[in-house]
């Protein structure tokens, strides 16, 4: 029976699931293995609303369930790419279910590297590498065409010299002075969105787009390159890996400037020429930006 209070509200979106859900898959070609680490978010939306207005839980896919069917298609579907995986997740909710309205998944793989010695790569041996973070989502309705992005984050580089700031807007409050050379350092965020899902090798794709970040953030090896602002170098690389990955239709970029300020040594005597610095967690500039390809018009 409905009560007054339930004539004033309607649902915007619902949705339950299973969080940090783990894997830890080996393939095994003869003696020499290969491993994938994932660790998963889950959530459904079902087409009926009556676990929230009257208790019933008919309907609801335990979230222990979910957790289980994640395990389960890791074994029946093997484990190629989390992109890959994610989407079998969402179509098995999908299409085994007639009351599942929507799935989601959010899953990171954990950062395993083969360990390598004169060349030579270990059959069998690993190493944690955290130098980044490799995610995907993907959100699919019933019927419809599952929207597919992929992403990097907690990539943390630094480079001492080739980046400057200087012509910007100045008022009665600003104190900061114009910088020809200075420390630059950023932790990257950034997620890219697919045209199509299949006949992609995400993990191609991946690669290109964190290599062209660094690229562009540090330049020839021998040289470097100059970076008149986090603007500038955000938006250059956006725009390479719209040139170099044409499955890609848009993409979004977060670089927090991670400011090292030079330490001021006078009063012990010293003089410091930007060899001993501070690290400043906070506060921090942030720099952000989303690009897509432009849309063709219409004859």
């Amino acid at each position: 029976m409905a009560t007054a209070s339930d004539q004033k509200v309607e649902f915007v979106r619902t949705g339950y699931g299973k969080n940090t859900v783990k894997v830890l898959v080996i393939r095994r070609q003869g003696s020499h293995h290969s491993i994938i680490e994932l660790v998963a978010d889950v959530e459904l939306t079902l087409k009926s609303r009556k676990d929230y207005l009257l208790g019933d839980n008919s309907d609801i896919i335990p979230t222990d369930t979910i957790k289980n069917t994640v395990h389960a298609l890791a074994k029946i579907k093997g484990v190629k790419t989390i992109e890959q995986f994610s989407l079998d997740i969402c179509n098995h909710f999908l299409t085994s279910f007639n009351h599942v309205l929507r799935a989601k998944v959010h899953m990171e793989e954990a950062p395993w590297k083969r360990l390598e010695k004169n060349g030579q790569e270990h059959a069998h041996a690993f190493i944690f590498s955290p130098d980044a973070c490799r995610f995907c989502d993907v959100e699919q309705n019933l019927g419809g065409i599952p929207v597919l992005h992929s992403g990097v984050q907690n990539m943390t580089v630094l480079k001492t010299t080739k980046s400057g700031f200087e012509g910007f807007h100045k008022d009665r409050f600003t104190t900061l002075q114009d910088a020809k050379d200075r420390c630059f350092c950023t932790s990257v965020y950034s997620r890219w969105r697919y045209n199509k899902i299949l006949d992609v090798n995400f993990d191609a794709a991946w690669k290109c787009v964190k290599e062209t970040i660094i690229e562009k953030f540090a330049g020839p090896y021998d040289s470097g390159v100059y970076s008149p602002s986090v603007q500038k170098t955000l938006y250059e690389t956006q725009c390479l890996v719209l040139d170099r990955v044409p499955e890609v239709d848009e993409i979004e970029m977060v670089m927090p400037n991670k400011h090292y300020f030079t330490i001021d040594m006078t009063k012990l005597g010293l003089s410091n020429q930007d060899e001993v610095l501070l690290p400043l967690d906070n506060p921090s500039g942030n720099i952000t930006g989303t690009v897509c390809r432009k849309q063709l018009a219409k004859l």
